[in-house]
């Protein structure tokens, strides 16, 4: 029987399970609030290596919604936070910090290396794009979150192909841009919700801030993490491939 940790992982996968995901390496790009949860999943899952990628701090802002963000790690910056959270959770994960931001300069440094899977949790369209093209390019396993913010229905949110993807206007945009690229391995989060219409609000630097619930966010980051896992075992059905 497996460790403490991986008992009841290993009554559902055995024990072959438990050592692919020991063995699987996983890049995380965003440790937000769709990131954190995925993330989350990941490191209880067993996952062996990660490399999470994210230039933010933590600010009381992301209280109401991210997993890693507490009073303690106010000020911290994300990729840290996660970095501890991880090895206070599974002291023998291999957790690879990156503190840059998603970028054209960057991306070929983030998918280097032996991965096998990309989970993309970002939330800058035009790097979003950018990342999920060169994903398209190196031929990586990919799961992407579409838009999670402005939504409360839990029951809206779905899995598919991600040109299969429909209603969220982010998919929309990322669809478009796509176009011409490969997509086979890509699977994305989407909601059929559509976007809640809210007051605009801004913060201090004018830039749009979005409302968000604790939930979706996280169910979004969960079903990410879940079929990042599924994948890995070779649960993956063709209708999400």
């Amino acid at each position: 029987m497996a460790d403490n940790m991986s008992t009841r992982t290993e009554i559902l996968v055995g024990k072959d399970g438990v050592d692919r995901l020991k063995n699987a390496s996983v890049i995380l790009c965003g440790c937000g609030a769709v990131g954190g949860y995925a993330f989350e999943g990941l490191v209880r899952a067993g996952i062996g290596r990660i490399r999470v990628v994210d230039k933010d701090d933590f600010s009381e802002s992301n209280l109401n919604r991210q997993i890693l963000a507490t009073r303690d790690t106010i000020g911290m910056k994300k990729v840290e936070a996660a970095r501890m959270r991880a090895l206070s959770i599974n002291p023998d994960v291999k957790i690879e910090t990156m503190d840059v931001l998603v970028s054209e300069e960057t991306i070929p440094k983030i998918l280097d290396g032996d991965f096998g899977v990309l989970v993309d949790a970002i939330d800058t369209m035009k790097m979003k794009v950018c990342l999920l093209q060169a994903a398209s390019e190196a031929g990586i396993r990919t799961f992407s979150s579409m838009g999670a913010a402005l939504h409360m229905d839990a029951g809206a949110v779905r899995i598919a192909p991600i040109m299969k993807s429909k209603v969220c206007p982010v998919a929309s945009r990322v669809r478009s841009s796509l176009r011409g690229y490969d997509t086979s391995r890509m699977t994305c989060v989407y909601s059929e919700e559509r976007p809640l219409a809210v007051p605009d609000s801004r913060d201090e630097h004018g830039k749009s801030v979005l409302g968000s619930m604790p939930t979706v966010p996280a169910i979004f980051g969960m079903t990410l993490a879940n079929e990042a896992i599924r994948y890995i075992l070779g649960y993956e059905d063709v209708r999400r491939a």
